[in-house]
This record gives C-alpha cells, structure tokens and sequence, in this order.
C-alpha cells in the first residue's frame, strides 16, 4: 500500500497553485515527491523522442530535498531531468519553451515562510496544468497503477545541470521592452525577497542602464520572505524616501508577482498597475478588445479608471490561472490580480513581477511622468481585508450566522460597495474583503462578519 487511499487525503495533494504544504511533513514529503516524479514523467511521455523535463526552485533550505526526490522519481520512469536551480517562475515557464523540454516544474511556495514548500507544473507551453491533467497525475499518484513500471539499462533517465538559463531570461525580459529602450539615469531599489529573484532581479535592471540598490539578494535558505519582498513594501518605500530613488521594485520568492513604490514612498498595487498598462496600451492600440482582466478582488476603483478612457473589465475568481485561462479564452493579453500578479499574455504565460515593473517603467520612460502621477489615474475606493484562521472549510451557506452578517453588509452598501468571502486556496484561512465609500462603516461591517465566523469555528 503507498498510503495514500483515503478520500481526505486526495482531496489535499492538488491546490489552487500545484502542491503545497510544511515541507517534509504530506504532502510536501520525499515520499511524496518521488511519487509525483514518477506520474508527472508518465504522463508528460508523449510520444517517442527523448522527453525532458526542466526543474527549477527559489532558494527554501527545502528546495534540495524535494529536487532530489523529484528527480529520481522522474529519471526512474525514463525521462531526463534539466536543472536549472534558483530562478523565478516565470523564468520556468519561459525556459520550458526556450529549451522544448515536455514540460517544466517549479519548487516554490511562493510568498509563504521558508518552512513550506511547493511543487507547479508547466506544460511544454509554458502554461499552467489544466485540472484534467493535474487529476491524471494525482490519480497515479495516490492508485500506484504505475509502480511496476521500470525502464533498466539505458532507458533510465538522466539528470543534466543546464547552468546559461538565467542570462537566457535576462535577455528575454530585456526583449519584452522597444529596442533601444534603457533606464538610464534612473534609480531603483530592488528587493528579491532573498528568493528565487535574487541574481537576476538586480541585474536585469543594472543591464539596462539603471542604478539598482539592491535589497533581499542573500538567501540562507531560511529567510525567503522574512520581512523582506512584496509582503513587507514598506522596506524599499522607506530606502526609496530615503534615497531619492524614483521608484521601488519589490518582488515575492519565486518573483511572480511584483508591488511598486512609487517615487514618494507610496505602494503601487496590481490594481494601479492594471490601470498604468492597460491605459497606456489602449492608448498605443495596444490591447485587444479594449479589454482587461482582473479577479473579484480588485478594487472598484480599477473599474472606473478604465472605464474613464473607453476600456472595459472582466472579472474571474481568484487566482492567476483563472486570469490566464481568461485572457486566453477571449483573445486578450493584459489582466492580473491586485497582490501583484500581473500577466502580459503577451511576452509570458503567467504572472512575471521583473516583465511587470519594466513595463510599468516603459510608461514612467515614455510619458515622462513619475510613477506618482502615473498611479494617480485609479483611485480606489476603501477596501477592508481581514483573514480569519480555521479548523475546517464548512461551506459558507451552512454558517447561519455568517450568511446573516454578510447578507446585512450587502443590504447597508448597496449598489454602491462589494462584500467577498471566500477560503484561501493556499492556508487555512477565510478572507473577508468588504469595499465601499465609507471606511469606518466598511470596517465595521468586516467585524461584524469576522465576528460571526469566530463564533461558529
């Protein structure tokens, strides 16, 4: 028995964002991934060439652990292994298509504590797993319908060390940008969140002619995230003051989601983001359908930005899949998340912090306005976010007293606020968000509903 047979259990493994838990206790265990090398290398055998897949990490003290497992459990099923070692998820996707390798696998928990772990997959695209496949990989993961199958002799697989990968996605953010484009006598405070960004971060924005003040670039496997990166912006918003620099880039620990500061210490969200490129896109005839995409999250005020200058949103659920899988549905190329997802459909297949802020950098260089002005065509409305820890995730509907507090706020706000509820894909933790014109009576109605969830928990 692999130990894997109750129902509980496999509804756990696959989350909003691949796997994810406390690293070496399930599902984030050897164990486990050595499993989930073996069935992803199953599935990810198509055809008859030489498949290989391409692995990278974020710099967790966990990350060589879980390699190791991975890639056994992948060379054992007879498919070759690429490492690449530390670079951010978007630089994963990027090389799974650069290098044609069948698919591509992240190990990250993103913006959590060092003590969790990840494991993502990226199809031979470079785009994120559609749930069937996920389903086929769990599947064998947890059925063992594959452990009899071994490949001997030459037909395991190997593991090669691919070590050009991270001057590639260098060259590739660089060509994200108009030829010719430098950031020259700009100054910028980086922080990499001592994570997967730590190299290239830095020296993506040096390479283009910036004066970078470097911030987070001295991972110890213990401190990814720790005070620093795009959880705690007031960091590089105090060196940004206290430097005179004109805008601050803060990334997370695989630096797929980007926060700014702008050039008087003011955090830029993914909100004002959205609303930067997506007008200044309109405006070159640059954003097909005039359309943007954001989740339920983002704040109303991004809706009337846009709307001032004839572009329209559409929403999804949270999580910057369900952006993607939008964007590509409807032909679009612009949409992300207001924690700083940002995805340029375009030059990437998902949110990629270091694209963001040279985009957003390309408009502060073309218009000739500081990032202040720039962020000042979206003001959003007071918006409250209370995260309430659980035991359990009981469906909302069965909580009487939390369905009457939120039916209550919806009845005082109107037409003219949002209330949203919803569990947390990644932790156990319900997210209250209420929005309206009013943050005393917003804040009251967010207690009110906290309050009726701690009663019931």
């Amino acid at each position: 028995m692999n130990g894997f047979s109750s129902k509980s259990a496999r509804q756990r493994l696959f989350g909003t964002d691949g796997v994810r838990g406390v690293a070496n206790i399930e599902p984030m265990t050897v164990e486990t991934a050595v499993r989930l090398g073996r069935s992803a290398a199953h599935v990810f055998r198509r055809g008859t060439h030489r498949h290989r897949v391409l692995i990278g990490k974020d710099t967790r003290l966990s990350g060589y652990m879980i390699e190791n497992a991975l890639v056994a459990g992948i060379c054992s099923m007879g498919v070759d292994t690429l490492l690449v070692g530390p670079l951010p998820t978007p630089g994963i996707a990027f090389a799974t298509r650069a290098l044609r390798a069948d698919a591509g696998i992240v190990i990250s928990a993103s913006h959590n504590p060092y003590m969790d772990n990840g494991i993502k997959f990226f199809n031979c695209d470079g785009f994120k797993l559609p749930d069937e496949i996920e389903a086929e990989i769990e599947d064998l993961t947890f059925t063992g319908r594959i452990d009899d199958v071994r490949p001997t002799a030459d037909a395991v697989g190997k593991a090669f060390r691919v070590d050009d990968v991270a001057g590639r996605y260098i060259e590739f953010l660089k060509g994200t940008l108009p030829r010719g484009f430098c950031l020259e006598g700009m100054k910028l405070v980086v922080d990499a969140a001592h994570g997967a960004a730590y190299g290239v971060g830095p020296a993506v924005f040096e390479e283009l002619g910036a004066e970078v003040i470097a911030l987070g670039i001295d991972p110890s496997g213990t401190n990814i995230n720790d005070g620093v990166g795009s959880l705690y912006p007031e960091v590089a918003a105090a060196r940004v003051r206290e430097t005179g620099a004109d805008a601050g880039v803060c990334l997370d620990g695989d630096a797929d989601r980007c926060v700014l500061i702008d050039n008087k210490g003011d955090v830029v969200d993914g909100d004002h983001v959205l609303a930067i490129c997506g007008r200044d896109r309109h405006q070159r005839g640059e954003l097909p359908n005039a359309t943007v995409v954001a989740t339920v999250m983002s704040n109303l005020g991004l809706d009337i930005s846009l709307r001032e200058v004839g572009v329209d949103l559409v929403r999804t659920p949270v999580g910057d899949r369900h952006v993607v899988e939008r964007l590509r549905a409807d032909g679009l190329a612009l949409g992300g998340e207001q924690s700083g997802h940002t995805v340029f459909l375009d030059y990437n297949t998902t949110g990629d912090g270091l694209c963001t802020a040279l985009q957003v950098l390309r408009v502060v260089r073309d218009t000739g306005k500081p990032l202040a002005d720039l962020a000042a065509v979206m003001q959003p409305l007071p918006q409250i976010l209370k995260n309430v820890e659980i035991a359990e995730r009981r469906p909302i509907e069965e909580l009487g007293e939390v369905g009457s507090a939120i039916r209550d706020a919806e009845a005082v706000l109107g037409e003219r606020g949002r209330v949203l509820v919803r569990y947390s894909g990644t932790q156990p933790l319900v997210r209250v968000m209420v929005e309206g014109e009013e943050s005393a009576q917003i804040e009251s109605l967010a207690r009110d509903i906290v309050s009726a969830f701690e009663a019931v928990s």
